[in-house]
């Protein structure tokens, strides 16, 4: 027997086909008097499905992509902030001269870090903890903090700066990340 696909609405002979391939086609094509099974087997608009699902899921990675790199870009932020208001406290130790405000304190090294300038950086979201640390003479030798602010010479400054960015990915759930960065190093004058 001859089976054609004409009797099942196609017009193109089978016989010649693999007998895996011709079961597939008789079991799947529907009766010609079946319309409630032509109806599940018509895919005219299963390309718009796949393109919204696919531009919604390469749309999703590429913003993702695009806030990693601006997340990245905060922590080098973060990371110059420390070591530029470290290098601010260490020239302004209690033996500077010729500058106006020597003696960096706390106060005056969160400002410097808000002077800091880069687009797309909330200065004003920025945490600044500036830690002064004494030589432990004692073996080991160790850095020790300092019950107030000791900002001698041979002494040593830490400065934390702590930044929260916040992760913003289409159909993500949006989260905030702290970003920090610590810096140290011997106050000079």
């Amino acid at each position: 027997m001859n089976l054609t696909a004409a009797t099942r609405g196609q017009g193109r002979t089978i016989a010649g086909w693999p007998r895996f391939i011709r079961r597939v086609v008789l079991l799947r094509a529907p009766a010609r008097g079946n319309a409630m099974g032509r109806r599940f087997l018509d895919d005219t608009g299963a390309t718009l499905v796949e393109f919204a699902l696919s531009v919604s899921i390469l749309s999703m990675m590429l913003f993702g992509i695009i806030e990693v790199c601006f997340g990245l870009y905060a922590c080098n932020y973060v990371s110059d902030a420390a070591r530029e208001a470290t290098r601010y406290a260490i020239v302004r130790g209690s033996s500077c001269t010729g500058m106006s405000d020597c003696g960096a304190t706390q106060a005056q090294i969160q400002t410097y870090v808000s002077s800091l300038t880069y687009p797309g950086i909330n200065t004003s979201n920025v945490t600044v903890t500036a830690t002064w640390l004494s030589l432990n003479s004692t073996p080991p030798t160790a850095w020790t903090a300092c019950a107030g602010q000791c900002n001698a010479p041979g002494n040593a400054v830490q400065v934390q700066v702590t930044y929260p960015f916040a992760l913003n990915i289409p159909f993500w759930k949006k989260s905030t990340v702290n970003l920090n960065s610590t810096s140290q190093a011997v106050i000079s004058q």
